[in-house]
């Protein structure tokens, strides 16, 4: 514990989810700098988290979900809502079965107004389209060079269709796209995955006690 007293790093990220894995990746990327990686949860090296079908278990597993809830809902007769995010590497990438949802534009034109300056959907869109290599193409709102592989979720069922078709003639809007121009309504799920197998970018991270290591 001396020697590891006494080092040090450029660089120092908390929490090894989507995001604070490709910063740390993007920041070691040119061998220059060195990273630390500090993660409270611990590997995503196990069957219940490599096979996205069963997300439903890690996702109710205090090894791998922190069990956030939500304040009373006064509209839901006081009950609190589940809130599931990832305790492990990868975060609640790990733990969602493969699922693409970007923040709601609406979001980050609140928190610029808020005095975010530089968050709103105009500053940050042009980051998910270059993150992203969508395999329907590019579009507006989208990117199709990135690194983060996305698709469509498979239709092939008939239920998928009735189901939609159910919640319009329940008033609700449909959308075509929820990472694109109107996220409301209900439509097809974005995914990442990439010939049959998770679509989002790996690292070489060695696990140790205090976190992780580039």
């Amino acid at each position: 514990m001396a020697s590891r007293d006494l080092e040090t790093f450029d660089f120092v990220i908390i929490g090894a989810g989507s995001a604070g894995s490709v910063l740390a990746d993007r920041l070691s990327a040119d061998g220059h700098n060195t990273v630390l990686v500090l993660e409270f949860g611990g590997s995503d090296r196990s069957m219940l988290i490599q096979m996205p079908a069963a997300l439903s278990i890690p996702m109710n597993m205090a090894k791998y979900n922190w069990h956030y809830e939500t304040e009373p809902e006064p509209y839901l007769s006081g009950r609190r809502l589940h809130c599931p995010r990832g305790k492990v590497i990868g975060g609640s990438s790990s733990i969602n079965g493969l699922v693409y949802v970007r923040g709601n534009p609406l979001d980050f034109e609140r928190w610029e107004e808020e005095g975010a300056d530089g968050w709103g959907y105009r500053h940050v869109l042009p980051y998910f389209q270059r993150a992203e290599a969508r395999q329907e193409g590019r579009d507006p709102w989208r990117g199709s060079s990135g690194p983060l592989a996305t698709c469509y979720g498979r239709i092939e069922n008939p239920l998928y269709t009735a189901f939609v078709e159910a919640a319009q003639q329940a008033g609700y809007p449909a959308t075509t796209d929820i990472n694109g121009e109107q996220q409301e309504g209900f439509g097809r799920m974005d995914m990442t995955i990439k010939n049959g197998c998770g679509g989002r970018p790996r690292m070489r991270i060695s696990s140790r006690p205090c976190g992780a290591r580039i």
